[in-house]
């Protein structure tokens, strides 16, 4: 039994395993929810600002759709006045030339009548005159061209011996003078001032919209205070700061209406809703309708005052342009010149009148003759 124990080998001493370490895994999983968390929050960040953006978009699109059909409607309204200033220049052609024929009509009837004396053809020549000033003072408004005619008329009258044009001139001598005491319009002066207006809003950029220089924006421009009571070093190193904070800080005023500011696509409609105002006003100085032509003019000065800045030299150039241009009349009031026509009327009724009762009394003279 000794032996056998003796034989046996020696026990070994068991020792208990090393415990392991587990706080660098601790630290990883510390860090990976650091790194989620932070970009947890950077996404929802992403994600309000990208929120933000699309509501910014939506907004922007809803208002150029309602800039959209604003000016779409503006546009309907211009093609609707166009459509009836043409439907008057048709009519208005309609009579010019039921005039001419009737005036063809004359002439034919002057060439047909070979028994006429020179007188007569004086006096139709002159008929012809008063017709063409009448036409012209009444349909064409143009005053130059009505008194050349009157006085082409009188010259003509002149120079016939019917002492029977005496009231005629008479008349005539009172609508000349009458026409002299008018100014006339110089209609294409205006035009072409209107013209150039027109491409001087061509010329205007988007830096001539409103910017800063809109009503309720005042920047701080207090004076600065020096700080006598503190040393020289930090007395400069304080206004400096004071100066800094000036021209970054800026002071909105609430209590004035702001203007809105324009984008480049809305600042093209603008330019083109003023080229329309202006194209409406020379229409109005073609036509001689005053009401129209200062309406017209006062909107585009109105919409040069609410959407561009004075301080522009363009800007400012235009505007004075359009108060020198609706100071002008382009639709003064015009006498009636058609009473010395009317006399002439009577005159070459009568010498035909008369004409007729010497010609059938020939004829019975001459019928008698032949019966003795």
């Amino acid at each position: 039994m000794t032996d056998t124990t003796n034989q046996l080998p020696a026990p070994v001493s068991k020792e208990p395993p090393a415990r392991q370490k587990l706080w660098p895994i601790w630290l990883v999983a510390i860090i990976a929810l650091i790194i989620a968390i932070v970009l947890a929050l950077w996404s929802w960040q992403q994600w309000n600002n990208h929120q933000a953006v699309m509501q910014t978009l939506q907004n922007l699109q809803q208002d150029t759709a309602k800039l959209e059909d604003g000016y779409g409607k503006r546009g309907s309204q211009e093609n609707q006045r166009l459509q009836s200033i043409d439907e008057k220049l048709a009519s208005q052609r309609e009579l010019i030339a039921t005039q001419q024929r009737q005036i063809d009509h004359n002439a034919r009837e002057l060439l047909e009548a070979g028994n006429r004396t020179r007188t007569d053809w004086l006096l139709a020549e002159a008929e012809y005159l008063l017709r063409i000033a009448n036409q012209r003072l009444m349909i064409e408004k143009d005053i130059r061209g009505a008194m050349s005619a009157l006085e082409g008329a009188d010259e003509v009258l002149a120079e016939s011996d019917d002492i029977g044009v005496y009231p005629v001139r008479q008349q005539l001598a009172r609508e000349i003078m009458v026409l002299k005491g008018l100014t006339d319009v110089d209609r294409t002066g205006l035009y072409l001032k209107l013209e150039a207006a027109i491409d001087s809003i061509h010329q205007l950029t988007d830096q001539a919209l409103i910017s800063e220089n809109a009503p309720g924006f005042i920047a701080s421009t207090e004076p600065q205070e020096e700080a006598t009571n503190e040393p020289g070093s930090i007395a400069g190193a304080w206004n400096k700061v004071k100066s800094t904070l000036m021209q970054v800080v800026v002071v909105r005023r609430m209590d004035e209406p702001v203007k809105p500011l324009l984008s480049p696509d809305q600042s093209a409609y603008a330019r083109l809703n003023l080229q329309l105002m202006l194209e409406e006003a020379e229409m109005a100085v073609l036509r001689g309708n005053q009401p129209l032509y200062e309406r017209a003019l006062a909107k585009a000065r109105a919409t040069i005052d609410d959407w561009y800045s004075t301080s522009n030299p363009r800007v400012t150039a235009l505007s004075e342009a359009l108060a020198e241009l609706v100071q002008n009349n382009v639709d003064p009031e015009l006498p009636d010149i058609s009473q010395s026509l009317n006399l002439l009327k009577e005159r070459l009724a009568g010498r035909l009148n008369s004409t007729n009762d010497d010609g059938e009394e020939n004829a019975g003279n001459s019928n008698g003759g032949d019966d003795s």
